[in-house]
Protein backbone atom coordinates (compact mmCIF):
# COMPACT_ATOMS: atom_id res chain seq x y z
CA UNK A 1 0.00 0.00 0.00
CA UNK A 2 1.28 3.45 -0.90
CA UNK A 3 2.22 5.69 1.99
CA UNK A 4 0.78 9.17 2.32
CA UNK A 5 3.88 10.95 1.01
CA UNK A 6 3.95 8.87 -2.16
CA UNK A 7 0.27 9.49 -2.82
CA UNK A 8 0.61 13.24 -2.22
CA UNK A 9 3.60 13.42 -4.57
CA UNK A 10 1.46 11.97 -7.39
CA UNK A 11 -1.59 14.22 -7.02
CA UNK A 12 -2.04 17.10 -9.46
CA UNK A 13 -4.84 19.63 -8.99
CA UNK A 14 -6.43 22.53 -10.80
CA UNK A 15 -6.97 25.90 -9.15
CA UNK A 16 -10.62 25.05 -8.55
CA UNK A 17 -9.80 21.73 -6.95
CA UNK A 18 -7.16 23.28 -4.69
CA UNK A 19 -9.65 25.95 -3.63
CA UNK A 20 -12.22 23.26 -2.75
CA UNK A 21 -9.66 21.27 -0.76
CA UNK A 22 -8.64 24.34 1.23
CA UNK A 23 -12.27 25.19 1.93
CA UNK A 24 -12.75 21.70 3.40
CA UNK A 25 -9.73 22.21 5.64
CA UNK A 26 -10.99 25.58 6.87
CA UNK A 27 -14.53 24.26 7.34
CA UNK A 28 -13.12 21.46 9.51
CA UNK A 29 -11.73 24.03 11.91
CA UNK A 30 -8.23 24.88 10.68
CA UNK A 31 -7.83 28.68 11.14
CA UNK A 32 -6.51 30.48 8.07
CA UNK A 33 -3.95 32.27 10.21
CA UNK A 34 -2.66 28.97 11.63
CA UNK A 35 -2.25 27.44 8.19
CA UNK A 36 -0.44 30.55 6.96
CA UNK A 37 1.96 30.35 9.91
CA UNK A 38 2.65 26.68 9.22
CA UNK A 39 3.22 27.08 5.50
CA UNK A 40 5.39 30.18 5.86
CA UNK A 41 7.41 28.52 8.60
CA UNK A 42 8.22 25.63 6.28
CA UNK A 43 9.26 28.04 3.54
CA UNK A 44 11.41 30.08 5.93
CA UNK A 45 13.26 26.94 7.00
CA UNK A 46 13.93 25.98 3.38
CA UNK A 47 15.28 29.46 2.70
CA UNK A 48 17.58 29.12 5.70
CA UNK A 49 18.82 25.81 4.30
CA UNK A 50 19.65 27.47 0.99
CA UNK A 51 20.96 30.76 2.38
CA UNK A 52 22.16 30.14 5.94
CA UNK A 53 22.74 33.12 8.21
CA UNK A 54 26.44 33.32 8.97
CA UNK A 55 25.81 34.58 12.45
CA UNK A 56 24.09 31.29 13.22
CA UNK A 57 25.67 28.77 10.86
CA UNK A 58 29.24 29.98 10.46
CA UNK A 59 29.14 28.90 6.82
CA UNK A 60 29.17 31.53 4.07
CA UNK A 61 29.62 29.22 1.09
CA UNK A 62 26.13 29.92 -0.28
CA UNK A 63 25.98 33.65 0.33
CA UNK A 64 26.19 36.21 -2.45
CA UNK A 65 26.74 39.11 -0.06
CA UNK A 66 30.06 39.61 1.73
CA UNK A 67 28.17 40.60 4.91
CA UNK A 68 27.36 38.03 7.56
CA UNK A 69 23.63 38.48 7.07
CA UNK A 70 21.95 37.62 3.78
CA UNK A 71 19.95 40.46 2.23
CA UNK A 72 16.50 39.39 1.08
CA UNK A 73 13.76 41.32 -0.70
CA UNK A 74 10.16 40.18 -0.12
CA UNK A 75 7.65 40.90 -2.91
CA UNK A 76 4.18 41.21 -1.38
CA UNK A 77 0.86 40.93 -3.20
CA UNK A 78 -2.62 41.80 -1.97
CA UNK A 79 -3.85 38.29 -1.11
CA UNK A 80 -2.85 35.44 1.15
CA UNK A 81 0.16 34.66 -1.02
CA UNK A 82 1.42 38.06 0.07
CA UNK A 83 0.55 37.11 3.66
CA UNK A 84 2.67 33.97 3.36
CA UNK A 85 5.56 36.10 2.10
CA UNK A 86 5.19 38.53 5.00
CA UNK A 87 5.34 35.74 7.58
CA UNK A 88 8.49 34.49 5.85
CA UNK A 89 9.85 38.06 6.04
CA UNK A 90 9.10 38.23 9.76
CA UNK A 91 10.75 34.89 10.50
CA UNK A 92 13.87 35.73 8.51
CA UNK A 93 14.04 39.14 10.20
CA UNK A 94 13.99 37.48 13.64
CA UNK A 95 16.84 35.23 12.52
CA UNK A 96 19.07 38.15 11.59
CA UNK A 97 18.52 38.42 7.85
CA UNK A 98 18.53 41.89 6.33
CA UNK A 99 14.95 42.04 5.09
CA UNK A 100 13.13 44.65 3.04
CA UNK A 101 9.59 44.50 1.65
CA UNK A 102 8.18 45.62 -1.69
CA UNK A 103 4.42 46.22 -1.29
CA UNK A 104 3.01 48.08 -4.32
CA UNK A 105 -0.70 47.48 -3.63
CA UNK A 106 -2.88 49.92 -1.68
CA UNK A 107 -5.62 47.36 -0.86
CA UNK A 108 -4.70 44.16 0.93
CA UNK A 109 -6.67 41.31 2.45
CA UNK A 110 -7.19 41.84 6.16
CA UNK A 111 -4.76 39.16 7.34
CA UNK A 112 -2.10 40.28 4.87
CA UNK A 113 -2.56 43.88 5.99
CA UNK A 114 -2.05 42.88 9.62
CA UNK A 115 1.18 41.07 8.82
CA UNK A 116 2.42 44.10 6.88
CA UNK A 117 1.62 46.38 9.81
CA UNK A 118 3.53 44.13 12.19
CA UNK A 119 6.56 44.00 9.87
CA UNK A 120 6.53 47.80 9.74
CA UNK A 121 6.39 47.98 13.54
CA UNK A 122 9.39 45.66 13.69
CA UNK A 123 11.33 48.20 11.67
CA UNK A 124 11.45 46.25 8.41
CA UNK A 125 11.80 48.77 5.53
CA UNK A 126 8.78 48.84 3.20
CA UNK A 127 8.89 50.22 -0.35
CA UNK A 128 6.02 50.91 -2.74
CA UNK A 129 7.86 51.65 -5.98
CA UNK A 130 10.36 49.58 -7.90
CA UNK A 131 12.81 52.48 -8.13
CA UNK A 132 13.25 52.57 -4.34
CA UNK A 133 14.35 49.00 -3.92
CA UNK A 134 17.78 48.39 -2.37
CA UNK A 135 20.15 45.62 -3.37
CA UNK A 136 19.56 42.06 -2.24
CA UNK A 137 21.13 38.63 -2.47
CA UNK A 138 17.83 37.05 -3.47
CA UNK A 139 14.11 37.81 -3.75
CA UNK A 140 11.03 35.98 -2.49
CA UNK A 141 8.02 36.34 -4.79
CA UNK A 142 4.67 36.51 -3.00
CA UNK A 143 2.85 38.80 -5.41
CA UNK A 144 0.19 36.36 -6.69
CA UNK A 145 -0.57 32.74 -5.77
CA UNK A 146 -2.71 30.14 -7.48
CA UNK A 147 -5.96 31.11 -9.18
CA UNK A 148 -4.86 34.19 -11.13
CA UNK A 149 -7.05 34.53 -14.24
CA UNK A 150 -6.58 38.02 -15.65
CA UNK A 151 -3.63 39.44 -17.55
CA UNK A 152 -1.29 41.60 -15.51
CA UNK A 153 -1.11 45.22 -16.60
CA UNK A 154 0.99 48.23 -15.65
CA UNK A 155 2.29 49.26 -13.24
CA UNK A 156 2.72 45.77 -11.77
CA UNK A 157 3.56 44.23 -15.16
CA UNK A 158 6.38 46.72 -15.69
CA UNK A 159 7.59 46.11 -12.13
CA UNK A 160 7.76 42.34 -12.73
CA UNK A 161 9.71 42.88 -15.95
CA UNK A 162 12.22 45.03 -14.04
CA UNK A 163 12.48 42.49 -11.23
CA UNK A 164 13.25 39.78 -13.77
CA UNK A 165 16.22 41.83 -14.99
CA UNK A 166 17.87 41.91 -11.56
CA UNK A 167 20.92 39.61 -11.36
CA UNK A 168 19.67 37.73 -8.29
CA UNK A 169 17.78 34.48 -7.72
CA UNK A 170 14.01 34.66 -7.24
CA UNK A 171 12.13 32.17 -5.06
CA UNK A 172 8.40 32.05 -5.83
CA UNK A 173 5.79 30.97 -3.30
CA UNK A 174 3.33 28.44 -4.76
CA UNK A 175 3.61 29.64 -8.37
CA UNK A 176 5.61 32.35 -10.16
CA UNK A 177 3.41 35.44 -10.18
CA UNK A 178 1.69 35.87 -13.54
CA UNK A 179 1.29 32.18 -14.49
CA UNK A 180 -2.12 30.61 -15.01
CA UNK A 181 -2.47 27.80 -12.47
CA UNK A 182 -3.99 25.27 -14.86
CA UNK A 183 -2.53 25.98 -18.29
CA UNK A 184 0.83 27.45 -17.29
CA UNK A 185 0.09 30.34 -19.67
CA UNK A 186 1.86 33.64 -19.05
CA UNK A 187 -0.81 36.22 -18.22
CA UNK A 188 0.82 39.23 -19.84
CA UNK A 189 4.09 38.78 -17.98
CA UNK A 190 5.37 36.60 -15.17
CA UNK A 191 8.16 36.23 -12.67
CA UNK A 192 11.01 34.08 -13.97
CA UNK A 193 11.71 32.12 -10.82
CA UNK A 194 14.95 30.39 -10.02
CA UNK A 195 13.10 28.13 -7.60
CA UNK A 196 9.40 27.61 -6.89
CA UNK A 197 7.94 26.26 -3.65
CA UNK A 198 4.63 24.63 -4.66
CA UNK A 199 2.34 24.56 -1.63
CA UNK A 200 0.44 21.47 -0.49
CA UNK A 201 -0.28 19.75 -3.81
CA UNK A 202 1.22 19.99 -7.27
CA UNK A 203 -0.64 22.47 -9.48
CA UNK A 204 -1.25 21.59 -13.11
CA UNK A 205 0.95 24.46 -14.36
CA UNK A 206 4.04 22.65 -13.08
CA UNK A 207 3.45 19.96 -15.69
CA UNK A 208 2.75 22.22 -18.66
CA UNK A 209 5.49 22.75 -21.24
CA UNK A 210 4.89 26.48 -21.61
CA UNK A 211 5.43 27.16 -17.89
CA UNK A 212 8.78 25.42 -17.50
CA UNK A 213 11.05 28.37 -18.29
CA UNK A 214 9.36 30.36 -15.50
CA UNK A 215 9.30 27.72 -12.75
CA UNK A 216 12.99 27.08 -12.23
CA UNK A 217 13.64 24.23 -9.82
CA UNK A 218 10.28 23.13 -8.44
CA UNK A 219 9.79 21.71 -4.95
CA UNK A 220 6.66 20.61 -3.11
CA UNK A 221 6.09 22.04 0.37
CA UNK A 222 3.90 19.41 2.02
CA UNK A 223 1.86 21.02 4.79
CA UNK A 224 -0.03 17.86 5.74
CA UNK A 225 -3.27 18.14 3.78
CA UNK A 226 -5.43 15.20 4.90
CA UNK A 227 -5.74 12.59 2.14
CA UNK A 228 -9.44 12.29 2.93
CA UNK A 229 -9.98 15.89 1.83
CA UNK A 230 -8.02 15.35 -1.38
CA UNK A 231 -9.94 12.18 -2.22
CA UNK A 232 -13.30 13.79 -1.40
CA UNK A 233 -12.70 16.57 -3.93
CA UNK A 234 -11.10 14.45 -6.67
CA UNK A 235 -13.16 11.25 -6.42
CA UNK A 236 -15.66 12.01 -9.22
CA UNK A 237 -13.20 13.52 -11.70
CA UNK A 238 -10.64 12.00 -14.09
CA UNK A 239 -7.35 11.70 -12.24
CA UNK A 240 -4.25 13.66 -13.23
CA UNK A 241 -1.07 12.19 -11.75
CA UNK A 242 2.64 12.85 -11.73
CA UNK A 243 4.60 9.74 -12.62
CA UNK A 244 6.88 9.01 -9.68
CA UNK A 245 9.71 6.47 -9.66
CA UNK A 246 7.64 4.21 -7.41
CA UNK A 247 4.74 4.32 -9.88
CA UNK A 248 6.93 3.61 -12.90
CA UNK A 249 8.95 0.86 -11.26
CA UNK A 250 5.92 -0.93 -9.83
CA UNK A 251 5.70 -3.00 -13.01
CA UNK A 252 9.45 -3.65 -13.30
CA UNK A 253 10.91 -6.10 -13.61
CA UNK A 254 7.98 -7.72 -15.33
CA UNK A 255 7.32 -11.01 -13.51
CA UNK A 256 8.84 -14.19 -14.95
CA UNK A 257 8.34 -17.73 -13.68
CA UNK A 258 11.39 -19.84 -12.90
CA UNK A 259 10.67 -22.11 -15.85
CA UNK A 260 9.92 -20.22 -19.04
CA UNK A 261 11.15 -19.66 -22.61
CA UNK A 262 11.55 -16.78 -25.04
CA UNK A 263 8.10 -16.94 -26.60
CA UNK A 264 6.43 -16.96 -23.18
CA UNK A 265 8.23 -13.69 -22.40
CA UNK A 266 6.67 -11.79 -25.24
CA UNK A 267 7.06 -11.80 -29.00
CA UNK A 268 7.11 -8.32 -30.52
CA UNK A 269 6.79 -7.54 -34.22
CA UNK A 270 8.32 -4.23 -35.31
CA UNK A 271 7.29 -2.97 -38.74
CA UNK A 272 9.57 -0.10 -39.63
CA UNK A 273 12.27 1.29 -41.84
CA UNK A 274 12.70 2.10 -45.50
CA UNK A 275 15.62 2.55 -47.83
CA UNK A 276 15.53 6.27 -47.02
CA UNK A 277 15.16 5.86 -43.25
CA UNK A 278 17.00 2.69 -42.29
CA UNK A 279 18.12 4.15 -38.97
CA UNK A 280 14.56 4.25 -37.66
CA UNK A 281 14.36 0.47 -37.79
CA UNK A 282 17.70 0.03 -36.02
CA UNK A 283 16.89 2.44 -33.20
CA UNK A 284 13.45 0.94 -32.66
CA UNK A 285 14.99 -2.51 -32.48
CA UNK A 286 17.61 -1.35 -29.97
CA UNK A 287 14.88 0.16 -27.80
CA UNK A 288 12.99 -3.16 -27.89
CA UNK A 289 16.17 -5.05 -26.99
CA UNK A 290 16.53 -3.04 -23.75
CA UNK A 291 12.99 -3.92 -22.66
CA UNK A 292 13.94 -7.55 -22.02
CA UNK A 293 11.27 -8.89 -24.35
CA UNK A 294 11.70 -12.59 -25.12
CA UNK A 295 11.71 -12.33 -28.90
CA UNK A 296 11.83 -9.50 -31.44
CA UNK A 297 10.91 -9.85 -35.10
CA UNK A 298 11.56 -6.88 -37.34
CA UNK A 299 9.88 -6.51 -40.71
CA UNK A 300 11.89 -4.26 -43.05
CA UNK A 301 12.34 -3.83 -46.79
CA UNK A 302 14.43 -6.70 -48.19
CA UNK A 303 17.31 -4.33 -49.03
CA UNK A 304 17.77 -3.52 -45.32
CA UNK A 305 17.86 -7.08 -44.02
CA UNK A 306 21.65 -7.50 -43.85
CA UNK A 307 22.05 -4.09 -42.21
CA UNK A 308 19.55 -4.95 -39.47
CA UNK A 309 21.14 -8.35 -38.86
CA UNK A 310 24.51 -6.67 -38.27
CA UNK A 311 23.06 -4.40 -35.55
CA UNK A 312 20.56 -6.80 -33.96
CA UNK A 313 21.87 -10.34 -34.42
CA UNK A 314 19.47 -11.73 -31.79
CA UNK A 315 16.37 -10.48 -33.62
CA UNK A 316 14.52 -12.29 -36.39
CA UNK A 317 14.82 -9.94 -39.37
CA UNK A 318 12.05 -10.38 -41.91
CA UNK A 319 12.85 -9.02 -45.36
CA UNK A 320 9.75 -7.85 -47.22
CA UNK A 321 9.03 -6.92 -50.83
CA UNK A 322 9.53 -3.20 -51.33
CA UNK A 323 8.21 -0.42 -53.47
CA UNK A 324 10.26 1.48 -56.01
CA UNK A 325 10.84 4.12 -53.33
CA UNK A 326 12.23 1.55 -50.89
CA UNK A 327 9.22 1.24 -48.57
CA UNK A 328 7.67 -2.04 -47.45
CA UNK A 329 5.19 -3.06 -50.17
CA UNK A 330 3.65 -5.97 -48.30
CA UNK A 331 4.28 -8.00 -45.16
CA UNK A 332 5.88 -11.33 -45.94
CA UNK A 333 6.04 -13.11 -42.60
CA UNK A 334 7.66 -16.53 -42.05
CA UNK A 335 5.72 -19.68 -42.92
CA UNK A 336 2.83 -20.49 -40.55
CA UNK A 337 3.04 -16.99 -39.08
CA UNK A 338 0.59 -14.12 -39.25
CA UNK A 339 -0.05 -11.01 -37.15
CA UNK A 340 -1.92 -13.05 -34.55
CA UNK A 341 1.33 -14.93 -33.84
CA UNK A 342 2.70 -11.92 -31.96
CA UNK A 343 1.89 -10.51 -28.53
CA UNK A 344 2.20 -6.91 -29.72
CA UNK A 345 2.88 -4.92 -32.87
CA UNK A 346 4.71 -1.60 -33.25
CA UNK A 347 4.57 0.17 -36.57
CA UNK A 348 5.80 3.40 -38.06
CA UNK A 349 9.39 4.59 -37.48
CA UNK A 350 11.12 5.20 -40.81
CA UNK A 351 8.22 3.66 -42.72
CA UNK A 352 7.40 6.57 -45.12
CA UNK A 353 3.87 7.28 -46.28
CA UNK A 354 4.27 4.88 -49.18
CA UNK A 355 3.44 2.05 -46.76
CA UNK A 356 -0.25 2.94 -46.36
CA UNK A 357 -1.46 -0.60 -47.04
CA UNK A 358 0.82 -1.94 -44.29
CA UNK A 359 -0.62 0.43 -41.69
CA UNK A 360 -4.14 -0.52 -42.77
CA UNK A 361 -3.28 -4.18 -42.32
CA UNK A 362 -1.96 -3.80 -38.77
CA UNK A 363 -4.91 -1.62 -37.77
CA UNK A 364 -7.23 -4.40 -38.92
CA UNK A 365 -5.39 -6.90 -36.72
CA UNK A 366 -6.59 -8.00 -33.29
CA UNK A 367 -3.28 -7.54 -31.53
CA UNK A 368 -2.16 -4.68 -29.24
CA UNK A 369 -0.70 -2.04 -31.54
CA UNK A 370 1.63 0.93 -31.15
CA UNK A 371 1.61 3.50 -33.93
CA UNK A 372 4.36 6.11 -34.25
CA UNK A 373 5.88 8.44 -36.84
CA UNK A 374 4.63 7.60 -40.35
CA UNK A 375 2.20 5.10 -38.86
CA UNK A 376 0.50 8.12 -37.28
CA UNK A 377 0.69 10.22 -40.43
CA UNK A 378 -0.99 7.46 -42.45
CA UNK A 379 -3.61 7.03 -39.72
CA UNK A 380 -4.35 10.76 -39.91
CA UNK A 381 -5.00 10.43 -43.65
CA UNK A 382 -7.45 7.60 -42.94
CA UNK A 383 -9.31 9.62 -40.30
CA UNK A 384 -7.93 8.70 -36.88
CA UNK A 385 -11.05 8.71 -34.70
CA UNK A 386 -13.34 6.86 -37.12
CA UNK A 387 -10.64 4.29 -37.93
CA UNK A 388 -9.66 3.59 -34.33
CA UNK A 389 -13.24 3.21 -33.15
CA UNK A 390 -13.48 0.10 -35.31
CA UNK A 391 -10.52 -1.58 -33.58
CA UNK A 392 -11.26 -4.21 -30.96
CA UNK A 393 -7.72 -4.48 -29.60
CA UNK A 394 -5.61 -2.01 -27.62
CA UNK A 395 -4.06 0.87 -29.53
CA UNK A 396 -1.30 3.16 -28.26
CA UNK A 397 -0.48 6.35 -30.15
CA UNK A 398 2.80 8.20 -29.52
CA UNK A 399 2.60 11.52 -31.40
CA UNK A 400 4.61 14.67 -31.03
CA UNK A 401 2.63 17.92 -31.20
CA UNK A 402 2.59 18.18 -35.00
CA UNK A 403 1.45 14.59 -35.47
CA UNK A 404 -1.14 15.03 -32.73
CA UNK A 405 -2.67 18.03 -34.50
CA UNK A 406 -2.90 16.06 -37.75
CA UNK A 407 -4.56 13.16 -35.95
CA UNK A 408 -6.98 15.24 -33.87
CA UNK A 409 -7.51 18.62 -35.54
CA UNK A 410 -10.77 19.27 -33.69
CA UNK A 411 -9.68 18.72 -30.09
CA UNK A 412 -8.33 21.35 -27.68
CA UNK A 413 -5.27 23.41 -28.50
CA UNK A 414 -2.21 21.46 -27.32
CA UNK A 415 -0.21 24.63 -26.57
CA UNK A 416 -2.67 26.15 -24.11
CA UNK A 417 -4.72 23.12 -23.06
CA UNK A 418 -2.30 20.22 -23.32
CA UNK A 419 -3.91 17.97 -20.72
CA UNK A 420 -7.42 18.64 -21.96
CA UNK A 421 -6.30 17.89 -25.52
CA UNK A 422 -4.83 14.49 -24.68
CA UNK A 423 -7.89 13.63 -22.58
CA UNK A 424 -10.23 14.43 -25.45
CA UNK A 425 -8.12 12.52 -27.97
CA UNK A 426 -8.07 9.37 -25.85
CA UNK A 427 -11.77 9.56 -25.05
CA UNK A 428 -12.80 10.08 -28.68
CA UNK A 429 -10.48 7.50 -30.23
CA UNK A 430 -10.54 4.79 -27.56
CA UNK A 431 -6.73 4.68 -27.71
CA UNK A 432 -4.11 5.30 -25.07
CA UNK A 433 -2.48 8.53 -26.25
CA UNK A 434 1.06 9.54 -25.33
CA UNK A 435 1.71 13.16 -26.31
CA UNK A 436 5.45 13.77 -26.38
CA UNK A 437 6.95 16.94 -24.99
CA UNK A 438 9.08 18.39 -22.22
CA UNK A 439 6.32 17.05 -19.96
CA UNK A 440 5.01 14.00 -21.82
CA UNK A 441 1.31 13.44 -21.10
CA UNK A 442 -0.47 10.07 -21.31
CA UNK A 443 -4.25 9.59 -21.28
CA UNK A 444 -6.46 6.51 -21.34
CA UNK A 445 -9.98 6.40 -22.82
CA UNK A 446 -11.46 7.12 -19.36
CA UNK A 447 -9.60 10.49 -19.48
CA UNK A 448 -7.19 9.73 -16.65
CA UNK A 449 -3.85 11.42 -17.30
CA UNK A 450 -0.29 10.67 -16.22
CA UNK A 451 2.50 13.20 -16.75
CA UNK A 452 6.25 12.65 -16.78
CA UNK A 453 7.43 15.31 -14.29
CA UNK A 454 11.02 15.68 -15.48
CA UNK A 455 12.92 15.27 -18.69
CA UNK A 456 15.81 16.79 -20.59
CA UNK A 457 16.08 18.80 -23.82
CA UNK A 458 18.77 16.30 -24.79
CA UNK A 459 15.91 14.08 -25.98
CA UNK A 460 14.97 16.65 -28.64
CA UNK A 461 16.97 14.83 -31.29
CA UNK A 462 16.04 12.69 -34.25
CA UNK A 463 15.51 9.06 -33.36
CA UNK A 464 14.70 9.50 -29.66
CA UNK A 465 11.05 8.71 -30.35
CA UNK A 466 11.99 5.56 -32.28
CA UNK A 467 13.79 4.30 -29.17
CA UNK A 468 10.66 4.93 -27.09
CA UNK A 469 8.50 3.01 -29.56
CA UNK A 470 10.76 -0.04 -29.35
CA UNK A 471 11.01 0.10 -25.57
CA UNK A 472 7.25 0.46 -25.21
CA UNK A 473 6.61 -2.32 -27.73
CA UNK A 474 8.85 -4.71 -25.84
CA UNK A 475 7.16 -3.98 -22.53
CA UNK A 476 3.69 -4.27 -24.05
CA UNK A 477 4.51 -7.65 -25.61
CA UNK A 478 5.77 -8.98 -22.27
CA UNK A 479 2.74 -7.65 -20.37
CA UNK A 480 0.17 -9.04 -22.81
CA UNK A 481 -0.45 -12.14 -20.70
CA UNK A 482 0.26 -10.64 -17.28
CA UNK A 483 -2.97 -8.76 -16.47
CA UNK A 484 -1.19 -5.38 -16.28
CA UNK A 485 -3.22 -2.36 -17.47
CA UNK A 486 -1.89 -1.02 -20.75
CA UNK A 487 -1.66 2.54 -19.42
CA UNK A 488 0.62 1.33 -16.62
CA UNK A 489 2.99 -0.10 -19.22
CA UNK A 490 2.93 3.14 -21.23
CA UNK A 491 3.62 5.14 -18.06
CA UNK A 492 6.60 2.93 -17.22
CA UNK A 493 8.07 3.20 -20.72
CA UNK A 494 7.72 6.99 -20.86
CA UNK A 495 9.35 7.46 -17.45
CA UNK A 496 12.12 4.96 -18.23
CA UNK A 497 12.91 6.65 -21.54
CA UNK A 498 13.02 10.08 -19.86
CA UNK A 499 15.28 8.89 -17.03
CA UNK A 500 17.71 7.37 -19.52
CA UNK A 501 17.94 10.73 -21.27
CA UNK A 502 18.50 12.58 -17.99
CA UNK A 503 21.28 10.24 -16.88
CA UNK A 504 22.93 10.30 -20.29
CA UNK A 505 22.86 14.12 -20.32
CA UNK A 506 24.41 14.24 -16.85
CA UNK A 507 27.27 12.00 -17.91
CA UNK A 508 27.80 13.20 -21.48
CA UNK A 509 26.20 16.69 -21.53
CA UNK A 510 23.10 17.40 -23.59
CA UNK A 511 25.13 17.54 -26.80
CA UNK A 512 26.31 13.97 -26.29
CA UNK A 513 22.92 12.26 -26.19
CA UNK A 514 22.19 11.08 -29.71
CA UNK A 515 19.51 8.41 -30.08
CA UNK A 516 22.00 5.55 -30.38
CA UNK A 517 23.73 6.67 -27.18
CA UNK A 518 20.33 6.90 -25.49
CA UNK A 519 19.74 3.18 -26.06
CA UNK A 520 22.95 2.45 -24.13
CA UNK A 521 21.59 4.27 -21.08
CA UNK A 522 18.22 2.54 -20.86
CA UNK A 523 19.45 -0.19 -18.55
CA UNK A 524 21.58 2.27 -16.55
CA UNK A 525 18.40 4.17 -15.72
CA UNK A 526 17.15 1.22 -13.68
CA UNK A 527 20.30 0.67 -11.61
Amino acid sequence: MQNRQEKISQVVVTAGQMRDIEERIFAAGMPVVALMEKVAGLIARRIQDIYPNLGQSGNNSKLLSPSLNPRVGILVGPGHNGGDALVVARELHFRGYEVWIYSPFSKLKELTSQHLQYAQNLGVPIYQTIEQLPNSDFLIDGLFGFGLERNLTDPIASAINQLNELPVPIYSIDLPSGLHTDTGEVLGTAIRATHTFCLGLWKLAFLQDQALEYLGKAELIDFDIPLADVEAVLKDTPKIKRITPATALATLPLPRPSVTHKYKEGHLLLICGSRRYAGGAILTGLGARASGVGMVSIAVPESLKSLLVSHLPEALIVGCPETETGAIAQLQLPENTDLSSFNALACGPGLTRDATSIVQEVINSERPLILDADGLNILAQMGAIATLKKRQAVTVLTPHTGEFQRLFPDVADTKHHRVKAVQEAAAQSGAVVLLKGARTAIANPESDVWIVPESTPALARGGSGDVLTGLLGGLLAQAATKQIPVEDIVVTAAWWHSQAGIIAAQERTELGVDAFTLTQYLLKALT
